[in-house]
C-alpha cells in the first residue's frame, strides 16, 4: 500500500521485453518467448525486484509435459473449489503419500490430487485460512514452491502452443 516498494509484473515484463517476457495475471508469472538461460534471466529479474523474491522456473517442455497427464477431469469443479499447480523449486526431498489432504483430519481445504516430477495438481476451496494451509506445502515437500490458479497455467501452455 501507499506505493512502498511496489511491483507491477507488467512493467517488469516490459523492461525485460529483449528476453520476450510476457506477462500472465498479476501475480508474476511470465513466459519467456526467448532463447535465454536460466541463470542470467534469474539474475535479470532478481536485480529488477524491489524485494527479496525466490524466482521458481520450469522450462515450457517441463510444463507441457506434466499437464499432458491431465491432472484435472474436463468437468468444471464445483462452486467454491479452484484447481491448482504447485511449482516446487527443485526436486522435492520429502515425498509424502498422494493425494495428501490440509489439514489432515477434518474439512480439507488443500487437497494435492497428483505430482508429475517438480509439478503438484490439486484443489482448493475459497476460504480465507486456505492461504495458511497453501504454504505448507514448502514443508510437506521439504522445498519452496509458488502456487497458481490451474487457469493460469492453461493461459500459460496458450503462449507456448503461439511461440
Amino acid at each position: 500500500m501507499g506505493g512502498h516498494r511496489t511491483f507491477r509484473p507488467s512493467m517488469l515484463a516490459n523492461q525485460l521485453k529483449d528476453y520476450g517476457l510476457v506477462n500472465i495475471g498479476a501475480a508474476g508469472t511470465f513466459v519467456v518467448c526467448s532463447s535465454v538461460g536460466q541463470k542470467r534471466l534469474r539474475s535479470e529479474l532478481l536485480q529488477r525486484l524491489p524485494f527479496e523474491a525466490q524466482v521458481m522456473m520450469c522450462t515450457g517442455e517441463e510444463l507441457i509435459a506434466a499437464a499432458s497427464n491431465n491432472p484435472f477431469d474436463d468437468k468444471p469443479p464445483r462452486s467454491g473449489i479452484v484447481r491448482f499447480v504447485s511449482i516446487l523449486s527443485k526436486r522435492p526431498q520429502l515425498s509424502p503419500s498422494i493425494p495428501v489432504c490440509i489439514p489432515a483430519k477434518g474439512k480439507w481445504l488443500v487437497k494435492i490430487l497428483s505430482r508429475h516430477d517438480r509439478f503438484l495438481f490439486g484443489l482448493y476451496r475459497r476460504e480465507m485460512k486456505t492461504i495458511t494451509c497453501l504454504s505448507k506445502i514448502d514443508g510437506l515437500f521439504g522445498v519452496p514452491a509458488t502456487t497458481r490458479n490451474w487457469n493460469v497455467a492453461r493461459a500459460i501452455l496458450k503462449v507456448l502452443e503461439k511461440s
